[in-house]
This record gives structure tokens, C-alpha cells and sequence, in this order.
């Protein structure tokens, strides 16, 4: 199969494909584009060719002009409306007594998707826990994960403040899970040194997605944590063997709304400058 067509009727012979490649597997000839030799072997299918490419002119064996989302020159959000969208989403510990429909999440999590990958490999997996049930249980193992610790470790369990995470659970008050009616998992096959960045930045992507949705979310940083420590956890889990979770997320409907947005440190920037 051929990696690449041209539709001749459409070329103008610019060259742009061949410069943003990625992996340098174009080149241009008298007859336009063609595959370096060895290409089909090197091609990350990233699609930058196709998305590059002004007359549309330009398809992968994988995917065509007409499969791509059109996106228009001028830039979504301005520089004021992206201080403003980032300044102001918060992480979401209060959440309404209401379940998120399975097909939202699909759609917040089909954005996520769209997160850069190392070599446009796109191993990020999703667990979705969408039963507020099956939430709670997943609270409580995370709870007797605390209590051997404070047992075997306490040491450990000073530094993560388990005893009163645990005093409050007992007294009926959620500070693992915070009531949320879902959580969602990020996981990816071990073999891949990028995969924690992916998973990372997909679910940075998530967080970002979700209030277009009208949802709230929040790192669920405990549950991640148990979910590599407690066998009973990991089992519920049923994460396959020769995958790792990096992350999992609390999503569900805000039960408030913020009128500010605080402020945050200064950035610690540093200006590379050669000694």
C-alpha cells in the first residue's frame, strides 16, 4: 500500500508538506511529493502532511482531507480569552448528587484524546468508573490502604496526614473521592517511556474539556497512589498486567460556582544566557 497520495489537481508544488514532516520523510521531485526511501517505516502518522497542506491535496493511507476537522486561520481564543479560561478553572471537590451520563464523558474524553504523544503513539487507555457506588468502594480501599500504612509505615503515613484522612472517612466525610459521582483512569502499555507524560497531559486536557461540558474535575492524587500499593484495589481495577496507571480524576457536575480567581505565584523563569 502506498503511504501517501497526491491529488495532482490540487498540488501547487509549495513544498510544505515535505517541510513539516516530522520525521523528514517527504521530499519534494519534479512530480511533487514523494516518500523518502524507507518512509513507510519512519511515518509516525501524525498527520501533519494532510493538515498542513492549504489545497487539500494531500492523504495519508490513513487518513484524508475530508477526515480532518477544518480549522480556521484565526486563532479560537485571543490571548485575553485564554488568560481568562485558564486563570479561572478551578479543581472541583464539591460535587452535585448527580450521576454524568456515559455518553458525556465519552465526548469530554474524545477531546482528551487529542493530546500530544510521544511520537504520535497515542497509548493512552481510560478506566471510567461511572457508578457512584463503585466510586465509594474504590474510597474505601483506599481507606484500609491508609489504615496498613499507619500501622506498618507510620512514618509514611505522618507525611501523607493519614490519620486524620482516615478519622474524618469515619466520621462519614469523604477527603479520597469527595463525593464525586465518577472517576476516570489514565493507563498505558508499560513498555512505553512516554506513556506517564501522555497520560499526564491527556488528563491536563480532560480537565480542561470538562466545564465546556459543564463539569467540574479534580487529580484524585490518593487513589492513584493506592491504586499501585493495595492489591484488593488493583484487582478491582482490572488493569491489565503490562499496563501502569498514571493518574485518575474525580469528574462530576460543581455544586458551586467561583466569583474570583485567586492568585498564584509569580513563574520562577530563567533565561537560558551561555557562560
Amino acid at each position: 500500500m502506498t503511504l501517501f497520495t497526491i491529488d495532482q489537481n490540487k498540488c501547487d508544488r509549495d513544498g510544505i508538506c515535505a517541510l513539516d514532516c516530522p520525521a523528514h520523510i517527504i521530499k519534494m521531485t519534479d512530480g511533487g511529493p514523494a516518500p523518502v526511501k524507507g518512509a513507510e517505516e519512519f511515518c509516525i502518522n501524525c498527520g501533519h502532511c494532510v493538515a498542513v497542506c492549504p489545497k487539500g491535496a494531500f492523504s495519508l493511507d490513513t487518513m484524508t482531507p475530508d477526515d480532518c476537522m477544518p480549522v480556521d486561520r484565526k486563532p479560537a481564543l485571543d490571548a485575553g480569552q485564554t488568560e481568562y479560561f485558564l486563570r479561572s478553572r478551578r479543581s472541583i471537590r464539591q460535587y452535585k448528587d448527580k450521576g454524568v451520563p456515559g455518553d458525556l464523558l465519552k465526548e469530554v474524553l474524545s477531546l482528551a484524546a487529542c493530546a500530544p504523544t510521544g511520537s504520535n503513539r497515542q497509548p493512552v487507555r481510560w478506566l471510567v468508573v461511572d457508578q457512584k457506588d463503585y466510586v465509594e468502594a474504590i474510597a474505601g480501599h483506599v481507606i484500609d490502604w491508609m489504615r496498613y500504612v499507619i500501622e506498618n509505615h507510620p512514618e509514611v503515613a505522618v507525611t501523607f496526614n493519614m490519620k486524620a484522612l482516615v478519622s474524618q472517612w469515619d466520621r462519614g466525610v469523604d477527603r479520597i473521592t469527595r463525593d464525586a459521582p465518577a472517576l476516570v483512569f489514565a493507563y498505558a502499555d508499560k513498555s512505553i517511556g512516554s506513556a506517564a507524560a501522555d497520560c499526564h497531559t491527556a488528563l491536563a486536557y480532560l480537565e480542561l474539556a470538562a466545564p465546556g461540558f459543564g463539569l467540574g474535575s479534580c487529580w484524585a492524587g490518593y487513589v492513584n497512589f493506592a491504586a499501585a500499593q493495595w492489591p484488593p484495589l488493583s484487582k478491582m481495577l482490572g488493569i491489565p498486567g503490562d499496563c501502569a496507571g498514571h493518574g485518575a480524576v474525580m469528574v462530576g457536575y460543581p455544586k458551586l460556582r467561583y466569583a474570583r480567581a485567586p492568585r498564584r505565584k509569580a513563574p520562577d523563569i530563567r533565561f537560558f544566557k551561555k557562560a
